[in-house]
């Protein structure tokens, strides 16, 4: 079964430059590598900031700088997600991409996710894609004040739909795998 959510795009032209990074479940705890994504997602963005097409219009470094900070956030946040709500018992690897257009990033994370986290995911994406973000992102602030325990929040998503004018989307596939297996991609298109 296949269920897309908000703007999921995955017909995009090839793009000359792209970064593409999975990380494989079984030489270490998945949960245990989620802090350390910051490494990743800044590795990520250095790379992806060498290439970024025309160069003449990113010859200030501040500009540079804000689209490497950016890149860096949208990764962070998305392999954070990945590997907090993966299946640790599947032998699904999360894969981070990255491809650069010329009119936009576009970020692909897959990950595998619990049959018991589904409809909750898909709960928050629905609030998410059917709200005003801005609204949305001062109602969860205000929420994730009064509870500190307050995880999946999405305050992340909100951001980069609020700071960066992304735009964002979900594929759900179930896998054939024996038991049932569902992937998601998150989708962020970054405009440039």
């Amino acid at each position: 079964m296949l269920q897309i959510f908000g703007d999921f795009q995955d017909d995009y032209p090839p793009s000359q430059e792209f970064l593409s990074l999975a990380f494989s479940p079984s030489s270490a705890p998945i949960r245990q590598r989620w802090r350390v994504n910051g490494l990743s997602a800044d590795f990520v963005a250095d790379y992806m900031t060498t290439f970024f097409p025309g160069e003449d219009d990113l010859s200030s470094p501040s500009q540079q700088d804000k689209v490497r900070d950016a890149v860096s956030f949208i990764a962070n946040e998305l392999l954070e997600n990945a590997m907090k709500f993966s299946d640790e018992t599947s032998a699904f690897p999360i894969q981070i991409q990255l491809h650069l257009h010329s009119d936009a990033l576009v970020f692909y994370v897959t990950n595998s996710i619990k049959s018991d986290d589904i409809t909750r995911f898909q709960t928050l994406i629905q609030e998410i894609v059917s709200s005003d973000p801005d609204e949305l992102y001062i109602q969860r602030l205000e929420a994730n004040a009064l509870d500190d325990a307050n995880s999946g929040s999405g305050l992340g998503l909100l951001i980069m739909l609020t700071s960066y004018a992304a735009r964002l989307g979900w594929k759900f596939e179930t896998l054939p795998a024996e038991p049932p297996l569902t992937a998601v991609t998150t989708m962020v298109k970054m405009p440039v």
